[in-house]
């Protein structure tokens, strides 16, 4: 079905190209260039076979690899240290200390106290009291009953009438306008028709893409709108006014009158008196004296001596065991996958084809003639 296709399209490629040598460098654009615009285009459906592909499941059998834990026995060699005990003599030096004694001859002070009495004079205050009087004033409160006359006020209610402006109004209803939101948009321009010699087809070319503000319409919403006014009336009012009244009123004055009182103290007065007291001391005098101390010296003498030590030697003794050992065993367990497999299939598709319809002589365009002449009038009779 394919080459059927071609064929017509490739035999129309070479009439297309066969009247010069000149238009054929061009691929025949020269004498498409002056009968375009007095062809037409035939377009015409033709069934296309197009390779696709396609998957479908199959059940796929695969093996995964699990391990197991065996336990084996084994037999190993192993060493084990012994302690033996052993003895060697050791030779070492020890200090033995010698005790000297000594005498030593030094002079000691010895303190011998003796007692003294000497007599001391010292001044002593004795206390003299004495009586003495003073006069002194105090006022005394004296508290006196007075009259006076006292004016207060007493409110009393006036009634009368005034005008005041009373500021009133009324809701009305108000319609207006909002206006819509800008919004954005996507805008495609129109696209062309481009005309491709080489297949013998017109490709369309869609045009730009572009973004454009668009206003929405508005909508009308309504809302009250308070409209006010004035308005005269009269009150009844009441004031208050104050009269003056009088009434007598008691009240107390104190005086401080003065008074002369005697009153008695004492007075105490320090006076000085000689005394004399008999006083004893010790007095401590340092009397030399010989002594004689003994005491020890310590020396240190050096002396060979040979003790037996025993040590302790670990010797190796080798011996075998046996042991539990766990190892892993490969061991292949099969599952079921589902695969997706790709499979080629060919499928008739409907293409649309567009060539141009043969209408007037290429040596009557080249050289001027239209197709209304006699050369070609009834059709386009070019082989």
């Amino acid at each position: 079905m394919k080459g059927c296709m071609i064929a017509p399209l490739f035999a129309a490629l070479v009439l297309a190209l066969a009247p010069a040598e000149s238009e054929a460098g061009l691929c025949g654009l020269a004498r498409y260039s002056c009968c375009a615009p007095r062809c037409q285009m035939q377009c015409h459906t033709v069934m296309k076979t197009v390779r696709c592909v396609e998957y479908e499941q199959q059940q796929v059998t695969c093996y995964k690899t699990c391990w197991d834990r065996v336990c084996e026995d084994r037999v190993i060699n192993c060493t084990k240290m012994v302690p033996e005990t052993r003895t060697r003599e050791v030779c070492y030096t020890v200090c033995k200390p010698v005790w000297e004694e000594r005498c030593h001859t030094y002079t000691v002070c010895k303190p011998v106290w003796e007692t003294r009495t000497k007599e001391i004079c010292y001044t002593v205050c004795k206390p003299v009291w004495e009586e003495r009087c003073r006069t002194y004033t105090v006022c005394k409160p004296v508290w006196e009953t007075h009259t006076k006359d006292v004016t207060y006020y007493v409110r009393k209610p006036v009634q009368y009438t005034k005008t005041i402006q009373v500021a009133s109004g009324h809701w009305e209803t108000e319609s207006y306008e909002v206006p819509g939101p800008v919004r954005k948009r996507v805008v495609r321009e129109p696209g062309t028709w481009t005309y491709n010699p080489c297949t013998c087809r017109c490709c369309y070319c869609p045009g730009k893409c572009h973004v454009e503000c668009v206003q929405c319409p508005p909508k009308t919403c309504c809302k009250k709108v308070w409209v006010p006014t004035c308005e005269t009336k009269e009150i009844c009012c009441t004031k208050y006014v104050c009269e003056p009244c009088t009434k007598q009123c008691c009240y107390k004055v104190c005086k401080m009158v003065p008074e002369e009182r005697t009153c008695t103290y004492k007075v105490c007065k320090m006076v000085p008196e000689q005394r004399t007291k008999t006083c004893c001391y010790k007095v401590c005098k340092m009397v030399p004296e010989q002594r004689t101390c003994t005491y020890k010296v310590c020396k240190m003498v050096p002396e060979q001596r040979t003790r037996t030590c025993c040590y302790t030697v670990c010797k190796p003794v080798c011996y075998q065991k046996t042991v539990q050992c766990w190892k892993c065993v490969p061991r292949k367990v099969p599952y079921t996958v589902c695969r997706c497999v790709p499979r080629c299939v060919c499928k008739q598709v409907p293409v649309c084809v567009c060539c141009p319809a043969p209408c007037c002589c290429p040596s009557d365009c080249c050289n001027g003639g239209g197709c209304g002449d006699g050369g070609c009038a009834g059709g386009c009779g070019c082989n």
